[in-house]
C-alpha cells in the first residue's frame, strides 16, 4: 500500500530540498549569485586560500557538479570577474583556477549569507542532529 504523501521520507525531503533552494536564493540574489555559482566560487575560493589552484574537473568533484555544466558557470564566473581560468603549465588542456580580487571579497560575503539562511532554515533540528542524518544520506557507503 503507497504512503501518504505526509508519510513518505521521499516527498517530504522535495519539499524540504525546494524550500531550502528558494531560501538560498533569496538570500544570494542581492549578491547577484545563483546557487551554484556560489558553490563553485565558494569552492575555489576556499581551495585556494588552502593554497591549492584547481583545474575545473578537480573543483567539479569537489563541488559534486557535473564537469561541463561547472566550465558553462566558471565562465559566467570570469565574465563577472570573479575568477581567472588560466591555462595549466603542464597540462595545456586543463585551466587552473585562482578567485579574483572581487571574488575573494564576495565569496565570504556570499558564504556568511548562505550560513545565516541554513542557520535559519535548520533551526528546529539541533545542528549535530542534521549535520549526522544528512551526512549519512549524501555519503551512505561510509
Amino acid at each position: 500500500m503507497p504512503l501518504s504523501p505526509g508519510d513518505s521520507p521521499g516527498f517530504l525531503l522535495w519539499h524540504a530540498t525546494l524550500r531550502w533552494q528558494r531560501d538560498i536564493a533569496t538570500a544570494l540574489a542581492p549578491l547577484d549569485l545563483t546557487h551554484v555559482q556560489f558553490v563553485l566560487l565558494a569552492c575555489t575560493w576556499w581551495l585556494n586560500t588552502q593554497g591549492e589552484h584547481p583545474n575545473q574537473l578537480a573543483l567539479a568533484r569537489q563541488a559534486g557538479t557535473d564537469v561541463k555544466m561547472a566550465s558553462q558557470v566558471l565562465r559566467t564566473l570570469e565574465h563577472k570577474g570573479l575568477i581567472r581560468r588560466e591555462v595549466d603549465p603542464a597540462d595545456t588542456r586543463a585551466k587552473r583556477l585562482r578567485v579574483t580580487d572581487a571574488g575573494a571579497d564576495l565569496a565570504p560575503r556570499a558564504i556568511a549569507a548562505v550560513e545565516r539562511a541554513d542557520a535559519r532554515f535548520f533551526q528546529p533540528v539541533p545542528l549535530d542532529d542534521a549535520v549526522a542524518l544528512l551526512s549519512r544520506l549524501a555519503h551512505p557507503e561510509t
